[in-house]
């Protein structure tokens, strides 16, 4: 993580707001706070894009919208959903101007954030989407939804190609994630469980436990050696990835 770079809480206030995270420990951190985006419903996702100065936000406005952070000044907006969005990933391009987001539409969609156009649209899921995760190559992403259903969309094909899912698995998909390498899904299920897909095969390799509430969040580190995941269980959970480094 870059040091300079500021935390983006995001909540039911309906705002974006951002924190340095280099601060005198004497200084009250609340007055360092500055609001940067303002919707008119919840903010569910957000996200620095590539240059820092930016942040891309989802709402259940059912909008994305991109804005400048040192002015606060809306860039560009997303409309397309048709109900609340949910998620929102960037694409791993440092060149890359597209970003995908889900949502209680059922839909996934990929984003050009120059000109604020849908420029794919994915609609397979029997339910809401609540997150989605890019393929470290960007070619392909994956999605997770209350249909308890995780699903790998390959961008150049335009179409999905994997559904990761057991007749045992009845909870709904919270987060997802990738391995390093991308062979491997990791995805944060309602029943307190992770899955670990293996990505080319389709098959579930291996169901963790721990968590004894819902998993609402996990991420791979930068580097693929470990894996955190939290949950409603009010615990962060850190996990060796490396038996997952593959």
């Amino acid at each position: 993580p870059r040091s300079h770079v500021p935390l983006e809480p995001i909540g039911l206030d309906n705002k974006c707001s951002v924190y340095p995270l280099t601060f005198d420990k004497n200084e009250n951190m609340a007055a360092k706070k500055k609001s940067v985006a303002m919707h008119t419903n919840y903010l569910s996702a957000c996200s620095f894009t590539n240059s820092d100065m930016q942040i891309l936000t989802a709402s259940g406005d059912g909008t994305c919208a991109l804005w400048d952070v040192e002015s606060g000044q809306l860039l560009q907006s997303f409309h397309g959903h048709g109900a609340d969005v949910l998620c929102l990933d960037l694409a791993p391009s440092e060149t890359g101007n597209t970003f995908v987001s889900g949502g209680c539409d059922k839909k996934a969609m990929v984003w050009d954030m120059r000109s604020g156009q849908c420029v794919q649209a994915f609609e397979t899921h029997e339910s809401d989407i609540n997150s989605v995760r890019y393929y470290p190559s960007g070619d392909a992403f994956a999605s997770g939804s209350d249909d308890a259903t995780c699903r790998l969309y390959d961008l150049r094909a335009d179409r999905e190609v994997a559904i990761y899912s057991k007749e045992s698995i009845i909870f709904g998909a919270s987060s997802v994630d990738f391995s390093l390498s991308g062979r491997l899904l990791f995805a944060g299920y309602n029943d307190y469980t992770i899955n670990v897909w293996d990505v080319l095969k389709g098959s579930r390799v291996s169901i963790l436990f721990g968590h004894e509430n819902r998993v609402s969040t996990l991420r791979v580190s930068p580097d693929g050696t470990a894996f955190c995941s939290g949950s409603w269980d009010h615990t962060l959970r850190v996990r060796d990835g490396g038996r997952w480094a593959f």
